[in-house]
C-alpha cells in the first residue's frame, strides 16, 4: 500500500488519536470518523474536542473538523490539518476512495460489525475482531508481550479482566456514569482534586473524584453517555503533564498498525511477483 493512499480512522479517542498521527508522520493521507457527540474521556491525549470546537490538537499535531465532502478533500490532499467528520458512517464511507479502513473505536464488549470488504484493507483494533474474518488484520491492544501484535488469522485476546494500574490505582480510579443523561461539568483536565470532591453529575447525581490526584481523563459537558459510560478518570501519580499528548499504550498499538499496513504492502508486491511471473498482467495502485 502506497504511503499516497487514502485511509479512514474510526475513533478519535486516545487510540484512533494515536493512529491517526503515527499514519500521518508516515505520509499517509489520513482522516478520522466518529459519532456527533462522542463520550471520550482522554480528551488531552486526543482529538476528541475537534468534534466539538471545529479544531484540536495533539502531539503538535492539527486536526480539523470537515464540514463537506469538498473540505474533507482538500484536507486529504494538502496534509495540513487532519480532518475530522461526524457524519453519518455511510456517508463518510462513500466520500472518498479509501485504501484501508481502521476501526480504532475500541468498543470493548460490543462485537463489532463484519467490515471486511469495505476496503481494500481493514484493520481492527482490540477485542473481539477476527482476522480473516470480520477484517483482515487485527491488533492486539491489551497490556503485555503481545501489545501491538498483528493478527493475520484468528481472533484478538478477550478483554482483561482489570484496568493496568496507573501509580499504584486500577479500576478505583476511573468513575462511571450511574444512569443514563446529560454529563454535567465545569473541571478540567489537568486540574488537581481531592479525594471526594464534586466533579461533576450525572442525572441529577453528582460524581465525585474516587481518590486524589489529577484529571486525567473528563467526558466533555453535555454529552449524553449511557448507564455505566467511563465518565471521569484520576491520575494519583499528580502530574498534569500526563494527561495530555500520546499515551504509551497507544503509541504501541499505531506502531502494530503500521506493521499491519508494511505487511499488507509486501503482500500484495509478493501476489504482484507471482502472478506476473505466471504471465497474467496485474497492477496496485500507488
Amino acid at each position: 500500500m502506497s504511503t499516497r493512499e487514502r485511509v479512514l480512522v474510526r475513533g478519535v479517542g486516545d487510540v484512533g488519536s494515536a493512529v491517526a498521527v503515527a499514519l500521518f508522520r508516515a505520509g499517509y493521507h489520513v482522516a478520522l470518523h466518529d459519532e456527533p457527540a462522542p463520550a471520550t474521556i482522554r480528551r488531552g491525549m486526543a482529538f476528541a474536542d475537534a468534534v466539538f470546537d471545529g479544531t484540536a490538537m495533539l502531539d503538535g499535531l492539527t486536526a480539523q473538523r470537515a464540514e463537506t465532502a469538498v473540505e474533507l478533500h482538500r484536507a486529504l490532499t494538502r496534509r495540513e490539518a487532519l480532518p475530522v467528520t461526524a457524519w453519518p458512517f455511510p456517508d463518510m464511507l462513500q466520500a472518498a476512495e479509501w485504501s484501508a479502513i481502521i476501526d480504532a473505536r475500541m468498543r470493548k464488549r460490543d462485537v463489532p460489525e463484519r467490515q471486511r470488504g469495505m476496503a481494500p484493507l481493514t484493520i481492527g483494533l482490540g477485542p473481539n475482531f477476527v482476522a480473516g474474518a470480520t477484517v483482515d488484520f487485527a491488533i492486539e491492544t491489551s497490556w503485555g508481550d503481545r501489545l501491538g501484535a498483528v493478527i493475520d488469522a484468528g481472533p484478538t485476546l478477550p478483554l482483561a479482566g482489570e484496568p493496568r494500574p496507573i501509580g499504584g490505582a486500577g479500576r478505583v480510579r476511573f468513575v462511571y456514569a450511574p444512569a443514563a443523561g446529560g454529563f454535567d461539568t465545569s473541571a478540567q483536565i489537568g486540574e488537581q482534586v481531592e479525594e471526594n470532591a464534586v466533579i461533576a453529575a450525572v442525572a441529577g447525581v453528582s460524581l465525585r473524584a474516587p481518590i486524589a490526584g489529577v484529571i486525567r481523563g473528563l467526558t466533555r459537558a453535555g454529552v449524553e453517555v449511557a448507564f455505566r459510560t467511563k465518565v471521569i478518570e484520576v491520575d494519583p501519580r499528580g502530574d498534569p503533564a500526563a494527561a495530555f499528548g500520546l499515551g504509551e499504550r497507544p503509541r504501541r498499538i499505531a506502531e502494530g498498525v503500521l506493521r499491519a499496513l508494511a505487511t499488507s504492502r509486501i503482500t500484495r508486491t509478493n501476489v504482484t511477483g507471482r502472478r506476473q511471473m505466471a504471465g497474467t498482467p496485474t497492477s496496485i495502485a500507488t
